[in-house]
């Protein structure tokens, strides 16, 4: 009997026990792993946006790798063809103003090709086929996808217009000494071009309609730029001053003459740089329409 009694009341004092501790409040147990913070933390902040340099940069490295294959056609067709052009004025011209001017043109129509015709066809079917979304979805700025891009197609350009340019001149007896000028022509000529090719086949609706513009401003450039202006009626010498690349080819021939006016020279190679800049930006602002559509 007095063991129950004893049992008893040990149970009693455990459910006492257990009673009390039940109603210690949770948030003062120590490591207590129950308690709910009042106010949420705030949201994780962004990175910084990319810049446009290192963007830049990558996206040349890119458009250059995914080129390499079709470089060497690519280079042949372009050279082969402002030669062409070259040994054909040969028979018409002779030298002096006239074959510097078709040395001149020839050399500037590697460009014309690349950076004009084939970078409006890239575009117009990197539009049609949704390509722009990947670019899209990529932490660069706008403008690094454009100049990447057209930088990529412009130094494709760079060897044709070499041996187009040494080539023109031993075939018309022209000097060598001034072929460092293509170190500036190339550039910014080629920038001007690019930036009027990429916003053809970004501006056009249909990819057959951006190939066609880029042709028929690869034409213009062959038949304004090539042909000697002093032949042209007046009317043809006024859509030649409205062609970006026809600076580029004046500049090149003035370098040609025994005292070359360096002065009108480097006024040419600015329109070139300022044509360039308003065309690369008419393209940017056309690849950013494009993209979010």
């Amino acid at each position: 009997m007095g063991l129950r009694d004893g049992r008893g009341e040990r149970d009693r004092r455990r459910e006492g026990e257990q009673l009390v501790v039940s109603v210690v409040p949770a948030e003062v147990l120590p490591g207590s792993a129950g308690t709910v913070p009042e106010t949420a933390p705030g949201a994780a902040e962004l990175g910084p946006p990319a810049r446009l340099w290192p963007s830049l940069a990558a996206v040349y490295r890119a458009q250059l790798s995914r080129a390499r294959v079709a470089r060497i056609p690519l280079l042949f067709v372009a050279t082969f063809q402002s030669v062409g052009i070259a040994v054909m004025m040969r028979g018409v011209v002779d030298s002096g103003h006239e074959a510097q001017s078709v040395v001149a043109g020839s050399s500037v129509l590697v460009v014309a090709y690349v950076a004009l015709n084939l970078l409006s066809q890239y575009f117009g079917q990197l539009r049609a086929s949704g390509g722009l979304d990947h670019y899209a979805t990529l932490p660069v700025p706008p403008a690094a996808v454009v100049l990447g891009a057209a930088a990529a197609y412009a130094s494709f350009t760079v060897p044709g217009t070499l041996v187009t340019a040494v080539f023109g001149c031993v075939l018309f007896g022209l000097p060598l000494s001034n072929l460092w000028i293509l170190v500036a022509v190339i550039p910014l000529a080629g920038a001007a071009l690019a930036g009027l090719g990429a916003a053809c086949g970004l501006l056009a609706p249909r990819p057959e309609l951006a190939t066609l513009l880029g042709q028929l401003g690869m034409s213009a450039a062959l038949l304004l730029g090539v042909l000697p202006a002093d032949r042209m009626p007046e009317v043809v010498r006024l859509a030649r001053d409205l062609l970006p690349s026809t600076y580029g080819v004046e500049a090149y021939a003035r370098t040609f003459g025994a005292h070359p006016d360096w002065a009108v020279v480097f006024a040419d190679l600015g329109v070139c740089a300022g044509v360039g800049v308003v065309s690369l930006a008419v393209a940017t602002r056309a690849y950013r329409r494009a993209a979010v559509r």
